[in-house]
């Protein structure tokens, strides 16, 4: 497709929705806002210019439109607003989320690996250890991220912040580089490995992603139900631990590696090694900012947030000179996906303000009447998790559609609201798969350079359907039938 049609297509789009007249309960601004907002997602996947560059023309279009297409009457009418200001405090508040900033602090940490060399030392350790065969090193991220996720309630500080700076030195190692042709040949199949691993040990453990504590606290008030560790993962781990096992293989059957294995290649980290030498003081001293930082991950987080933990070990990187603020500065890909993300944080999050999301759960619970509980339950899910699509955040999508699908499912006759307050929570880390706006990590990984937009968004349908098919054939339909 040419860049014309790539460019046109999502203009089109955006038109022919707001020209049709807005569906019956929902305002005519919030219909309009809607229309640009399937324009971006559709520009986000045709990518006929960079991703971050459609985030900015987006919001800054809603800005200037937005007493057509962001406010209601009522807001225009109240005394004293001002349309202009307030949309523009919207259009930058991506810019002050501190799950941007977290994603940024992840890209500033792989920096370090690759200017202090203890990236590429690990790396090479790694290759030395398991790197006769592609599959092995999928089997070694998929582990280490699955001891991690217990113990660290940030998937963003965990793999976007740990895994990724660690594994990104690996495929330069078999001649795989970002941005490229050669990105197929290794590292895409690692990228994709990581990200899809992360998402289900997300699922797996309570502890494993933030909002899954959120979803926690909103069940009990909503529903009533109150989940523990334990009764979480069991909710979980039959499917998930099957998920667990299969992501590596699966993706090295539908996302091949180019390279198999390679029986040269540990003799050849071996010597790389010798020629390294011993850790150097910068390493040592790199190797001590991380573990600080992922001690207050796991450990802090009563008393200090995840991206401030990150900010704090950026600083100490500074102040010991192991990158330079020119470092950091010439690193495009982070800011790049900085502001690729803080705009589409914040366009995700003007569906919720203008009434759209309301809206879409209110429209679901009209339709539920007469739906045995079982297929009700099982149609509510799989509204909750394709709905992700439309949100940049799991923490936005479980605030806005949790307390509503809940209490859609609480107005079906016979609905067993445990089980079905379970099936529902669990389920918000593997929707993270989806999009390239999913979860946390995902810019991490999309931005990687490893990743192109259009194996991405197939990849993530590809990979989202399974995940939810799995998890309702083995852990949901046996205890129904």
């Amino acid at each position: 497709m040419s860049i014309f049609w790539k460019a046109l297509a999502p203009m089109a789009l955006a038109i022919a929705i707001a020209l049709i007249p807005a569906p019956a309960g929902l305002g005519q601004h919030a219909w309009y806002y809607f229309a640009i907002f399937a324009g971006v997602i559709v520009g986000l996947m045709l990518e006929p210019i960079p991703g971050a560059a459609i985030g900015l023309i987006a919001v800054t279009l809603v800005a200037v439109l937005s007493e057509w297409v962001f406010f209601s009457p009522a807001e225009l009418a109240r005394p004293g607003f001002k349309a202009a200001n307030a949309s523009l405090s919207w259009a930058l508040s991506g810019f002050a989320n501190g799950t941007v900033w977290l994603i940024f602090g992840a890209f500033m940490f792989a920096l370090g690996y690759e200017k202090t060399g203890l990236g590429k030392r690990i790396a090479l350790l790694l290759v030395r250890s398991m790197g006769r065969r592609t599959l092995t090193l999928g089997y070694a991220i998929a582990a280490a991220d699955t001891l991690l996720a217990p113990f660290t309630p940030s998937n963003t500080a965990r793999s976007g912040g740990t895994i990724f700076p660690v594994i990104r030195n690996l495929p330069p190692l078999y001649g795989s580089r970002p941005n490229d042709p050669s990105a197929r040949r290794i590292g895409s199949y690692l990228m994709w490995t990581a990200i899809a691993t992360t998402c289900v040990t997300s699922s797996m453990f309570l502890t494993a992603l933030a909002p899954n504590l959120l979803a926690v606290e909103l069940a009990k008030k909503a529903a009533n139900v109150e989940i523990g560790w334990m009764r979480w993962f069991l909710a979980f781990a039959p499917a998930g631990i099957l998920m667990l096992l299969a992501v590596p293989l699966l993706t090295y059957v539908l996302y091949p590696p180019e390279v198999k294995e390679g029986k040269e290649v540990p003799a050849w980290a071996t010597k790389e090694l010798l020629e390294m030498g011993g850790l150097s003081s910068r390493e040592i001293i790199l190797a001590v900012l991380v573990l600080i930082a992922l001690v207050l991950w796991i450990f802090g987080g009563d008393f200090i947030n995840a991206t401030t933990a990150a900010l704090v070990v950026i600083a100490l990187m500074l102040i010991t000179r192991v990158v330079t603020w020119e470092d950091m500065l010439a690193n495009k890909q982070a800011w790049n996906t900085y502001a690729w993300f803080a705009t589409l944080v914040a366009l995700a999050d003007g569906l919720g303000r203008t009434g759209f999301v309301k809206w879409f759960a209110d429209t679901i619970a009209a339709h539920m009447v007469g739906f045995s509980p079982t297929v009700a339950a099982i149609v509510l899910v799989l509204i909750f998790y394709f709905s992700h699509y439309l949100f940049a955040s799991v923490t936005a999508h479980t605030t806005a559609m949790l307390p509503v699908m809940l209490a859609v499912g609480s107005s079906v006759p016979g609905m067993p609201m445990e089980p079905f307050t379970l099936m529902m929570v669990v389920t918000l880390g593997i929707m993270g798969i989806l999009t390239p706006y999913g979860t946390g990590p995902s810019p991490v990984y999309f931005g990687s350079g490893y990743l192109p937009a259009a194996d991405y968004w197939r990849l993530g349908g590809i990979f989202g359907v399974i995940f939810i098919v799995l998890f309702l054939l083995v852990n949901v339909l046996p205890r129904v039938l």
